[in-house]
């Protein structure tokens, strides 16, 4: 299914009032935009991808901000802004987890609960991880074009030969690799020149380590989905009508065994927040809302 994306569309740059602020993180500190605010309805915390950036989440956070909610948004240690060690180990699915878990006790001291998480694609099986090491500090959990375990399938191939690009010219091979793949794309073709251009700062951002460690992560990640259930929270599992990462139909799959809400957003692939921003918010806010009332 081909499904186009406005050719006008700055997706992660699109307009907000959030705050530029940094979070102390087990290995240093960990760069967010914070919406503030009294958080009326609650306060909400996003967690990006691999590869990807608190950013992704931009077209949200104005429209979450005037529905009465603060909004955090992470990257994790070794993307983007946020610095990381230079040993891929420290980029485990539980390290980064206990890094949200640190993120995750100050915003309950500053604003008390309710406490909504969300973790996109990779970052699902980050925030996953802190859910399982402290469900207690969290109201609900939201999975977002992520899955049940570890990635298979083309973006899998992809990072397999992560390593040997990393070893022959760093960052910047990786980089130039994935831009001349998804040039070919004429989805990729489309994406305005501004936003491209803050595609490569970000990547090129990124901590070789992280990369390296991330991507090991993301292809061992074992299965945890009853664990996670039996944690009791509420939960919603929703994706792109076409993901190309974890398939629809593996997410619905995961979702029936969680006894989650279950939402596909159309006109969007692995990224609705960006890809479909208006239909993720309604969702979102429907499912936020019920899960506070639940608590």
């Amino acid at each position: 299914m081909q499904l186009a994306i406005a050719p006008d569309d700055l997706r992660q740059l699109a307009e907000h009032d959030a705050v530029r602020r940094a979070f102390p993180g087990r290995a240093g500190p960990l760069a967010a935009l914070d919406t503030g605010g009294e958080a009326v309805r609650g306060t909400a915390l996003l967690v990006a991808g691999y590869t990807g950036s608190k950013e992704d989440f931009a077209p949200l956070l104005a429209p979450l901000a005037e529905a009465g909610y603060r909004v955090v948004a992470i990257d994790q240690r070794g993307q983007y802004e946020s610095p990381g060690p230079d040993d891929p180990a420290a980029y485990s699915v539980e390290e980064l987890g206990l890094d949200v878990v640190a993120v995750a006790r100050v915003l309950r001291e500053e604003s008390g609960e309710p406490l909504h998480l969300l973790g996109h694609s990779f970052g699902g099986l980050v925030t996953r991880a802190a859910v399982l090491a402290e469900p207690t500090l969290f109201t609900s959990f939201t999975l977002l074009g992520s899955g049940p375990s570890k990635l298979t399938g083309g973006r899998a191939d992809l990072l397999d030969h992560l390593g040997p690009l990393l070893d022959a010219g760093g960052v910047q091979l990786v980089h130039h690799t994935l831009e001349q793949v998804a040039m070919t794309d004429p989805r990729a073709q489309a994406i305005p020149a501004p936003t491209r251009a803050f595609y490569a700062r970000r990547f090129l951002s990124n901590s070789a380590a992280g990369l390296r460690g991330m991507a090991d992560a993301m292809l061992n990640e074992p299965d945890r989905v009853a664990e996670l259930a039996a944690t009791g929270l509420p939960m919603l599992v929703a994706h792109g009508e076409a993901d190309d990462a974890w398939m629809p139909h593996v997410q619905a799959d995961m979702a029936q065994r969680l006894g989650a809400r279950h939402e596909v957003i159309e006109y969007s692939i692995h990224s609705p927040a960006v890809e479909n921003p208006l239909r993720t918010l309604e969702v979102l806010l429907d499912f936020w809302a019920d899960a506070s009332a639940r608590s």
